[in-house]
Order: structure tokens, then C-alpha cells, then sequence
């Protein structure tokens, strides 16, 4: 089972593609109408449509791929994480789907071409303490992430959402035997966002989300990428970011994973209380 390389336009006789909305390194995002919402009367029958794209429908089992992402996130509910809906498939075309809130607003990876120089910190921190809400409620979950990185992280008005969970892992999802990625087949990672150990071929853990984080902060805080570097105690604090918010960032940027001591929850607070006056 695979998706087509040029998927039809109709769906399970149900969705009507309308056009792409984004494409990351496994799959394919499209903004389709649930034609039967719509047959009864449904203001908001538009949602996004997930496939894979061409270089994984071509293996045997990228339906399982797919699946592994649907299953780890169904169950989550969280203001700040993607929604997804149905699993399905088109027999027709012999195309796997899932289907998923259609999100409004801006990409942050589109949103650092519009801001180069970053972010001040007053617009910074409530972007920064939500996505970090969003992972803990994830990890909270028994959820990882595994590719976090602005491309990921849609921005609107009501506020980050955190979504595309295809290189996650969750426990509760191995524990009950449900098809998971193998993750030794393929390197799909942003080098700028990645955790060091991850691109050395180490486990997921909740310290290579961490790290991802903290690397969006620190570009939007300095208008600038981190970059890849041997150590940590050379950094300088991004010019945009409050002295009293760098130790903890410092600590979450550590290149070795044993010293990235700062938990999710931590790191968090961190960036959301604000400094206290030094008359208290």
C-alpha cells in the first residue's frame, strides 16, 4: 500500500483535495473539504490531509509509517498540539491518510524570514512558554516529539501549535505492540535542531526535544542559528534574551546530553517568570 506520487482529487470519496500546504521529510500536507461534513450543513468542513510523500510511498510498509503517527497522537489534547481525526484509506489509489485540524497562521520557520534579526522578548516569551507547555503535556503523555523545529510550529492568533509527530515515539504505543518508526532506516533530522546525539545515531529521549526547543529560542533571541559547535561554556547569551532566562537555556543547549540537566517543566519556568524588581 502506498500513496500515489500524484495523488488524486478525491479521497475515499469523501475529501476533495484543494491544494499543498506544506511537505517535511516524510510526508505531505494538503488542505482538503470533508465533502459528507459538508453535505450536512458543517460551517468548518475544510481539514489537512496527510500523506507520505514520494520517497517513503514507495516502500512496502509506508502505511505503516503513517499509521505509527496517527496512533501516537490521537489521544493527545492540548490547546497547543495539533488535533488529528480519522486514519484512512483510499482504495482506489491504494492511499493511506490521516486527516487533522486545519491550522491558520504562520510557520515560525516563515515567521524568521519575516523577522531576521529575531524576536524581542516581550513577543518572544509567551511563542517560547507555549511550545514548551505543549512538550510537557506530550512527555507528560508518554509522548516524544523527535523532530522539533520551527517548520513544526504553526503561529496564529489564538496562539503555537506543536504538530507533524512522524519521527515521535511513544510508549504506550510499543508496549501494546502497535506498528513504530525503525529509526535506523533513514535520517530525516534538521541538523540545525537536532539534538548531537541524535544525529550520532543515539536514542530519542526527552532531552533531544529539549534541545530542539532551546534551539528556537536562542535563534529567535539572537536573529541568529546556534550552529554547530564542540561545547557549550563559549556561548554568549542571545542579545535578546533576559540575563535571568540564560542559565537555564545554557544548560538546555548543552552538545553532551549528561549535562543537559534542565528538565522541560524547568526550563519552562524559567522563560515565563518574569524578573523581579531589585527593590524585592
Amino acid at each position: 500500500m502506498s500513496a500515489a506520487s500524484s495523488p488524486p482529487g478525491l479521497l475515499a470519496g469523501r475529501y476533495h483535495l484543494e491544494r499543498e500546504l506544506g511537505r517535511g521529510g516524510m510526508g505531505v500536507v494538503y488542505r482538503a473539504r470533508d465533502l459528507l461534513h459538508e453535505q450536512f450543513g458543517e460551517p468548518s468542513s475544510s481539514v489537512a490531509l496527510k500523506l507520505l510523500g514520494e520517497a517513503f510511498s514507495a516502500c512496502p510498509d509506508a502505511h505503516v509509517l503513517l499509521y505509527s503517527e496517527f496512533a501516537m497522537t490521537r489521544s493527545l489534547r492540548h490547546e497547543h498540539v495539533v488535533r488529528v481525526f480519522s486514519f484512512e484509506v483510499d482504495t482506489a489509489s491504494r492511499s493511506a491518510f490521516f486527516t487533522m485540524e486545519l491550522m491558520h497562521g504562520i510557520t515560525l520557520d516563515r515567521l524568521l524570514l519575516e523577522c531576521p534579526d529575531g524576536l524581542p522578548w516581550r513577543a518572544l516569551q509567551p511563542i517560547a512558554v507555549q511550545l514548551l507547555d505543549a512538550l510537557l503535556y506530550t512527555h507528560q503523555q508518554h509522548v516524544l516529539h523527535g523532530d522539533i523545529k520551527p517548520a513544526n510550529v504553526m503561529m496564529s492568533e489564538a496562539g503555537v501549535r506543536l504538530f507533524d509527530f512522524g519521527l515521535g515515539h511513544a510508549q504506550a504505543q510499543v508496549a501494546a505492540g502497535l506498528p513504530s518508526l525503525s529509526r535506523n532506516r533513514f535520517t530525516a533530522w534538521t541538523r540545525a535542531y537536532a539534538a548531537p546525539e541524535l544525529l550520532a545515531g543515539g536514542a530519542l529521549t526527552a532531552a533531544a526535544d529539549l534541545y530542539g526547543v532551546a534551539c528556537i529560542v536562542y535563534e529567535f533571541a539572537q536573529g541568529k542559528r546556534l550552529g554547530e559547535r564542540e561545547a557549550t561554556p563559549g556561548l554568549k547569551r542571545p542579545r535578546q534574551l533576559p540575563r535571568h532566562c540564560w542559565p537555564a537555556l545554557r544548560t538546555a543547549l548543552a552538545v553532551d546530553p549528561e549535562r543537559r540537566t534542565v528538565t522541560v517543566g524547568e526550563l519552562r519556568e524559567a522563560l515565563g517568570c518574569r524578573r523581579r524588581a531589585w527593590y524585592l
